[in-house]
């Protein structure tokens, strides 16, 4: 063989309870390497380009001549060596000529009755200025979708907004025209709305539950620390209202589970009780946690010490959730499921999410956005629900994304997962939605250490669990 060079952002090692586990980058696959594995990546780390002779001297006389070589083909086969000749590549752009959406997200209402201080919304207002979509605009919106999922078996629609119960009879007639357009095609649809509760009757619980409309609750944990930010338009909070709510939904609605959504702001940071009232108190099926750190007003985004104890929490609600998880029980806890999930299937991102390819939002006025948190803002549209999506724009917008090599991404052993993070943050924080989320990269990069930790350590105690616990979650229709 001629000489071999190390790519050493294509792996990564974390040591779990004694076992080396090789995390493959590019596509998040776990390996557990045995002694041959181990010599001769520290090898290669140590000298970073090795030939035959190199490696027989280093190693021959521990490992059989075999051995060795079947390890090198597959590191090779891996990426994670090349020929030391040419061992730069360009970044591997996926050409982007269709947009095979299986997702819109309907915008309903630009009304709230809340007014949350941490809101990102930039078109948001008040209930009696809100600018209600009309169902001609939605129902165009679906018969897009519907024309671009063309070979799904599957379309999904998102109710947003605003608050999108205040736009109710709109999600009527939407259910009622998708319903009945599915199974003209023989297909099939999964809604879903978040909503802050408030306007949630037994009616509207019933209808939600007959129509298997999923539901997530924009909650922030007890009273004092969901009243701290999620007030009503005259400033008082909202606890009490939202509870009694959820306490009402919780009992009637059994289609699917109720998730809770929390922002994590400054001043509200105990994920731990937050959770333990959320799930335990309240009863919600499962509880997420979206730490703030690029919202309108700079006070309440979590920064430096406070983000980093945050994660800290959050590792040590995932340690309860691993310790769970061996005994074959789920604690709920959104995060973890998600960052399982990504290590359990090998997740291979090129892009963050599915925002502009699998995805789009919709306005009031039928203009099309790269996803709900962009309706309002100063980005441009993609094209509108009348006269189609704006392919060549959106593709350069998607194929732009998938590198992001400038940033530093290139080499960061979590791309496969986070992929440069989520676009509107990055566009909220620093004006560009392709500038990487630099002030929490290295927290990212410790959380899927730690997912990674939390995976071996399920895997040995608990195979079952991934079987019983997150495969039918996934699945959920």
């Amino acid at each position: 063989m001629g000489s071999l060079a190390l790519i050493p952002h294509n792996a990564h090692r974390v040591d779990v309870d004694g076992r080396a586990m090789l995390m493959h980058v590019p596509t998040t696959s776990l390996f557990e390497m045995d002694q041959v594995s181990q010599s001769v990546l520290d090898l290669f780390r140590r000298v970073g380009v090795a030939d035959a002779d190199l490696l027989r001297a280093e190693l021959g006389d521990r490992f059989a001549p075999e051995d060795l070589a079947q390890c090198l083909q597959s590191l090779v086969t891996l990426d994670i060596l090349r020929d030391a000749a040419h061992p730069d590549r360009p970044a591997a752009i996926q050409k982007v000529e269709d947009i095979p959406l299986s997702t819109i997200i309907l915008n309903v209402n630009t009304g709230c009755n809340l007014a949350c201080t941490y809101c990102y919304k930039e078109d948001l207002t008040t209930p009696a200025k809100g600018e209600r979509m009309d169902f001609a605009t939605a129902r165009s919106a679906i018969e897009l979708l519907l024309a671009q999922a063309a070979g799904r078996d599957k379309i999904n629609v998102v109710f947003f907004g605003g608050e999108p119960l205040s736009n109710m009879p709109l999600i009527r007639q939407v259910v009622d025209y998708t319903e009945a357009r599915v199974a003209e095609l023989g297909k099939a649809v999964d809604f879903s709305l978040t909503t802050n509760a408030t306007l949630l009757t037994e009616g509207i619980v019933d209808w939600l539950n007959a129509h298997r409309v999923g539901i997530t609750v924009s909650m922030d944990g007890p009273r004092a620390l969901h009243d701290r930010n999620r007030r009503t338009v005259g400033g008082r909070g909202t606890y009490d209202v939202v509870a009694g709510k959820v306490r009402m939904l919780l009992s009637r609605y059994n289609a699917r589970p109720v998730g809770a959504r929390v922002t994590l702001t400054a001043g509200v940071t105990d994920v731990l009780a937050i959770h333990d009232h959320l799930k335990n108190d309240l009863g919600f099926a499962e509880v997420g946690f979206g730490p703030a750190t690029s919202g309108p007003i700079a006070v309440f985004n979590l920064q430096g010490d406070m983000l980093k104890g945050v994660f800290e929490d959050m590792k040590t609600l995932g340690r309860r959730y691993v310790e769970a998880a061996i005994r074959g029980e789920s604690i709920g806890f959104s995060n973890m499921h998600q960052l399982l999930s990504d290590i359990a299937q090998g997740m291979k991102k090129a892009v963050p999410c599915g925002a502009g390819l699998g995805l789009l939002a919709v306005d009031k006025a039928g203009d099309l956005h790269l996803c709900h948190r962009f309706v309002g803002s100063n980005q441009p549209t993609y094209g509108n629900v009348e006269t189609g999506i704006d392919v060549p724009k959106l593709s350069a917008f998607v194929e732009g994304a998938q590198d992001r090599s400038s940033f530093g991404c290139k080499t960061c052993r979590i791309r496969s997962i986070c992929a440069g993070g989520c676009y509107h943050e990055s566009y909220a924080r620093q004006g560009d939605p392709f500038a990487p989320v630099y002030h929490y990269c290295e927290l990212l990069r410790d959380w899927v250490d730690f997912g990674i930790e939390s995976y071996v350590r399920i895997l040995a105690a608990n195979p079952s669990f991934f079987r019983h616990h997150l495969e039918p979650r996934r699945a959920q229709p």
